[in-house]
């Protein structure tokens, strides 16, 4: 129990200085990282929403499945992670985010609520398993990079995208 203890602290630590805090299935469904089942007074808490909680250091955006960052983010990298689906809807409630780098997973989507991030400047969704894109990416204004290479995007999304952007917006594909 001393190890579990001693990992959450340092894993508290590390996730308070950069922002992004990691929720592993242990810490909700009552079990301890040795696979014992813990009193129902020792399980901690789940996050009272499925989008947001707060904590000691203000709201915090639950963006993919054990991931949350502080609604005051301005970066946000998810780079190398393995990870697949798609984030979640709620990355939208990051209205600072100015770099989002989703680069290196398996993502087969991502929602279309990023459109809705207006401050956004870098978009990296380089190499990953990306078939189409919401054509609401277009509504990026502040985007100056958009790193779609390693993706199978179709060239119509790309063309009606590119089309809203601003021209300044350097697009790799």
């Amino acid at each position: 129990m001393a190890i579990y203890i001693l990992f959450a602290f340092i894993i508290g630590v590390v996730s308070a200085l950069v922002g992004v805090h990691y929720y592993p299935d242990v810490l909700t469904t009552g079990t301890d990282p040795d696979g014992l089942v813990m009193e129902e007074s020792e399980a901690p808490e789940a996050p009272a929403s499925t989008t947001e909680q707060v904590t000691t250091t203000g709201k915090e955006v639950i963006v993919y499945d054990g991931i949350a960052v502080s609604e005051m983010a301005q970066v946000l990298d998810l780079s190398g992670r393995g990870l697949t689906g798609s984030l979640k809807a709620e990355v939208r409630l990051l209205p600072q985010l100015q770099v989002l780098d989703l680069s290196g997973n398996q993502f087969t989507g991502i929602p279309a609520e990023i459109g809705q991030l207006r401050a956004l400047r870098v978009l990296n969704l380089s190499n990953n398993d990306l078939t189409g894109l919401p054509h609401e990416l277009g509504n990026l204004q502040q985007l100056t990079l958009l790193d779609v290479r390693g993706n199978a995007v179709s060239n119509g999304d790309m063309e009606i995208i590119a089309a809203k952007l601003p021209t300044t917006t350097e697009i790799l594909r």
